[in-house]
């Protein structure tokens, strides 16, 4: 377990993890009244969370299934990256992809968080590559 530290606005909610064995979590959104989110429509959703990670560790926010299943919202830039050097609130980018128009309100559980380490690369530039069996096949070329 890694420690996080973090600053919570007044009436926002810390994140919980729905049980023991869940990886990510939830977030709830701070409102100040319902946000009602159009058919079509992108919405920003504040957190008043800000968070300080530890270098080589970064956060992603996920959607949440069942608001995926049940509403078709889902999260934009979905993993969303904050990266170990963000400082800013986190707020959420929901979609509604759904048939009806829906409404977050105050604390709702709107997108999970998970924490995980980052490698970082050494890009070493080069005019040949090895071959593997698959190449340069991509894009369903393997018939699947």
């Amino acid at each position: 377990m890694i420690e996080i530290k973090i600053k919570i606005e007044p009436g926002a909610r810390l994140p919980e993890y729905q049980s023991k064995g869940a990886s990510g979590a939830d977030l709830f959104a701070h409102l100040n009244k319902p946000v009602i989110i159009e058919r079509g429509e992108t919405v920003l959703v504040p957190t008043g969370l800000y968070i300080e990670l530890p270098e080589g560790f970064e956060a992603q926010i996920r959607p949440r299934s069942g608001l995926a299943l049940k509403h078709g919202i889902t999260l934009l830039n979905s993993p969303g990256t904050i990266d170990s050097d963000y400082r800013g609130e986190i707020k959420i980018i929901v979609t509604n992809l759904g048939k009806e128009d829906f409404i977050v309100a105050n604390h709702m559980r709107i997108a999970q968080i998970i924490f995980s380490r980052v490698e970082k690369a050494d890009f070493l530039p080069s005019a040949d590559l090895n071959n593997t069996e698959r190449n340069n096949g991509g894009f369903g070329h393997s018939g699947h």
